[in-house]
């Protein structure tokens, strides 16, 4: 296992620079998630961690020893791709071997592994198939036991699970998540779905146009966003982003709504967030956010509910149950104000 510290870390493509002086620090046995919008750098990174590409400027240490300059060959890292990249002509067993067959290790040795492998992943019995006769999620686990035989000092995971059907990468997750307490293994885990991101990573880095905007862990994220790009980016559906007001513990919302909201800064603009889960339906007599229902998505458990404000702001809410709602229904909406979120003019979270 190993720690991996980045200092600096640019990297340009011609005129055009695609990383800006990120500096992070994945601690040994940390799983780690790059996560952000397509384009944002996050596949790019982990190329440079992996040595697939040098870095414009800046350093790149692990396990204490500056690696910046050494080719990927030399790095001891396995990275898992996208692609399943498997040799279609070899079976499992024979996919799982042979690049260690390639640096001349001893075959007890790599019996070893291989089986070792297999037990880890629960494909014994697939050793002796070729990837045409796999699923899509068996193709993926002798993907990741390729890496697994290298016994490497970290994995890189790059998107591994978005060739696969939504059960499937669910049950996969899972598989990956269980995988890492056994190994104890640090690793880097590519993604642009939240949903893997928040389910996996012991710590988080929210990625936006080459730049880290935020590393914490996933519950840290969700609760405490350090500007508007991961308060809106982190949490599923999106949360409300609201123009108001504030005025020594008020809030003015568009529509005259004005809400109670303890630690609010004097005459300033500024930005609530609401996640649609902490929305409720407001109580007669409560001053509320007025809208009207534009769609319903009945998941049974819970109702998911669209609506608009009559200056056109769009709002979701996440309501338990069946609620009797139907489309073109008025709706008064509050919230806890524990629960609400505040960004300044700049899209910086405002502390109360």
């Amino acid at each position: 296992m190993a720690g991996i510290i980045l200092s600096g870390i640019t990297k340009s493509f011609g005129p055009a620079q695609v990383i800006h002086g990120v500096d992070l620090q994945i601690a040994e046995g940390e799983l780690m998630v790059f996560v952000g919008p397509s384009g944002c750098g996050k596949s790019t990174l982990l190329r440079l961690i992996a040595g697939l590409d040098r870095p414009s400027t800046g350093t790149i240490a692990l396990d204490g020893r500056d690696v910046t300059a050494l080719p990927a060959s030399d790095r001891g890292l396995a990275m898992v791709f996208q692609s399943y990249a498997l040799y279609p002509h070899m079976t499992v067993r024979q996919n799982l071997s042979f690049g260690l067959q390639n640096i001349r290790m001893d075959k007890a040795e790599i019996a070893a592994r291989v089986a070792e492998a297999g037990r880890l992943l629960e494909i014994e019995g697939l050793m002796d198939r070729r990837p045409t006769q796999l699923s899509g999620g068996q193709r993926q686990r002798v993907a990741i036991g390729r890496a697994i035989v290298r016994e490497p000092s970290a994995f890189l995971l790059d998107e591994p699970l978005s060739n696969l059907d939504a059960e499937l990468r669910g049950t996969m997750r899972a598989e990956i998540s269980g995988l890492h307490a056994r190994l104890g293994a640090t690793m880097i885990y590519v993604t642009h779905d939240q949903t893997e991101a928040m389910t996996l990573a012991d710590r988080i880095a929210v990625m936006r146009a080459g730049r880290i905007e935020q590393v914490a862990t996933p519950l840290e994220l969700y609760n405490h966003p350090a500007n508007l790009f991961v308060a809106g980016f982190i949490g599923a559906p999106n949360m409300n982003l609201f123009a108001a007001r504030a005025s020594g513990g008020v809030l003015s919302l568009p529509g005259g709504a004005e809400l109670p909201l303890p630690g609010t800064p004097a005459g300033a603009d500024v930005t609530i967030g609401i996640r649609p889960q902490h929305l409720r339906l407001a109580q007669e007599g409560e001053d509320a956010i007025e809208a009207r229902v534009t769609l319903i998505e009945a998941l049974g458990a819970e109702t998911v509910v669209h609506a608009q404000t009559a200056e056109g702001q769009p709002v979701i809410t996440v309501l338990p149950g069946q609620p009797p709602l139907t489309r073109g229904e008025a709706l008064r909406l509050n919230f806890d104000p524990d629960e609400a979120h505040l960004f300044d003019e700049n899209g910086q979270r405002i502390a109360r």
